[in-house]
């Protein structure tokens, strides 16, 4: 895979500004997307666009398929004549109405959304049969997923949000005559399941369409596993280590890491890849070409579990005392790429990368990620320090699981402040996360991305994740544009300039 050299922003969806409680696909993703075009930004690196799962977090999804309907633009559904104007009154936003809150309620963008999602919905569903062709296509097109997610999602509701392994054993099996009375018993749910992935589509499309249009390119996210609790593993028990009960047997995570020292225990059930090896890698084909239905370029989350992963018994408490199993290798990428061609894709080599996860990342030249924060520990063959970059990479500041660049630095010791210091040799007034912008753009890598609360400066409190932390994750967001205030704007525009990377 080629790409320019050139530069980009991490910035995800949620975290747009906005009077709606959360961000959404409307004019501030547009007006974002304008920033980054005079600034000289190519690239808009996004986390994953699937609903929620637990903690809100979007790697824990209910569907590795279908788009998150908190995303969907109020504003839109007014001007399609879904809704009144009045309807936008956001009664439910007590805390997180108006411009200026960083922080996202979900509880309340959640009731609110949902309130005019199902209003929609209704209004929709009135009208007559013309006005329901572009739907209808659009569930025919996209059936071989929507079907089991919209009735997944429908029979969430019915059963008290339960998971599926604790529904009624007929439903949990997904027996014939049980689903078909239950599909008929949901339709309406159903319908209203289709109808935000439907609405979701169309706004995503469109969003993108106008990205493309402004020489800017979507770099998506795709995680490597999915949540137990989830209409994939309902729908596919077959391509998952389940027990009869369709619980996980084994679940997924990493060894004791950067991040944390009992390891980190994410509890995703793991592939039966034999299975899917049987199957011809189908449902991954699937999912990578859905992807790239929907992107331009996806970066593979935890990429190494793909030579090998980290498995850990169903029921332990912490990831200590697992083990690292072969994984699917190159059989799985030869199918897809057979399927596919050759894959616009970077792969998250983060962590303990050994012989194997490189040969596998260079045999079908994928991209890999260097981090600044991970380079200053005195270590001159530290492969995240500039000097031992390489064009086939793309360098952060920091990522979605780092503290900011301020932050980082504050709650840093004071040997990796000189270490820093002394690298960068900061000796001309420049702030430190200024300082590692600076440093990403020269750096030989093709590509360099950064966080959003790096450009803007900010601390900790504007982290978007920890690692290992089950709450109070996610919820940050931009203010308002205004925040990237001229000199800003200027001082990033120049600064791509210089170091080769401008669009313009």
């Amino acid at each position: 895979m080629l790409l320019p050299r050139a530069s980009g922003i991490l910035l995800h969806p949620t975290s747009l500004p906005g009077p709606y409680g959360i961000g959404s696909l409307g004019s501030e993703a547009r007006e974002f997307i304008d920033l980054m075009a005079i600034t000289g930004q190519r690239f808009w690196q996004i986390l994953p666009l699937a609903p929620t799962g637990y903690g809100n977090c979007p790697y824990m999804s209910c569907s590795a398929f279908a788009g998150n309907p908190l995303l969907v633009d109020p504003e839109d559904l007014v001007a399609q004549a879904l809704i009144d104007k009045d309807d936008l009154a956001p009664d439910e936003l007590k805390t997180t109405a108006g411009w200026h809150h960083p922080k996202i309620n979900f509880e309340e963008a959640v009731a609110y959304k949902t309130r005019l999602l199902e209003t929609a919905c209704e209004n929709f569903a009135a009208k007559g049969d013309s006005d329901k062709k572009l739907f209808w296509a659009y569930c025919e097109r996209e059936g071989w997923w929507l079907d089991d997610y919209a009735l997944f999602m429908a029979l969430k509701e019915a059963n008290d949000t339960l998971p599926w392994q604790e529904w009624d054993q007929g439903l949990a099996l997904r027996e014939g005559a049980v689903l078909k009375q239950q599909s008929r018993e949901l339709r309406d749910r159903v319908f209203y399941h289709q109808f935000s992935q439907y609405l979701f589509s169309r706004q995503w499309s469109a969003l993108k369409q106008y990205a493309n249009g402004r020489g800017v390119s979507i770099l998506g996210d795709l995680p490597i596993y999915v949540a137990a609790d989830s209409a994939d593993v309902w729908a596919h028990p077959h391509l998952f280590q389940l027990d009869e009960s369709g619980n996980p047997t084994v679940v997924a995570g990493v060894p004791p890491d950067y991040f944390s020292a009992t390891g980190q225990l994410w509890g995703n059930p793991i592939y039966d890849w034999e299975a899917m090896e049987r199957n011809g890698y189908a449902w991954w084909i699937n999912r990578i070409k859905r992807m790239l239905d929907m992107v331009d370029l996806v970066r593979i989350d935890h990429f190494r579990g793909f030579a090998s992963y980290w498995e850990v018994e169903a029921g332990r408490t912490t990831a200590i005392d697992g083990r690292w199993i072969k994984g699917p290798g190159p059989q799985l990428f030869d199918a897809i790429e057979k399927a596919l061609g050759s894959l616009p894709v970077v792969a998250e080599d983060l962590g303990v990368l050994t012989d194997e996860v490189e040969t596998l990342r260079d045999r079908y030249g994928l991209f890999g990620m260097k981090v600044l924060q991970f380079a200053f520990d005195g270590m001159a063959n530290n492969i995240h320090l500039p000097h031992n970059h390489v064009r086939s990479s793309i360098v952060y500041t920091g990522t979605h699981d780092n503290d900011t660049t301020v932050g980082w630095y504050n709650h840093s010791p004071r040997w990796v402040h000189e270490a820093t210091e002394r690298y960068l040799y900061l000796n001309t007034g420049w702030e430190i996360h200024w300082a590692l912008v600076r440093c990403a753009l020269a750096s030989v890598c093709n590509l360099s991305i950064l966080p959003m609360q790096d450009v803007l400066g900010l601390g900790s409190e504007a982290r978007m994740n920890t690692p290992g932390v089950a709450e109070g994750n996610w919820d940050w967001r931009v203010g308002t544009f205004e925040a990237v205030e001229p000199w800003m704007r200027e001082r990033l525009a120049d600064l791509t300039a210089l170091y080769g990377r401008w669009s313009g």
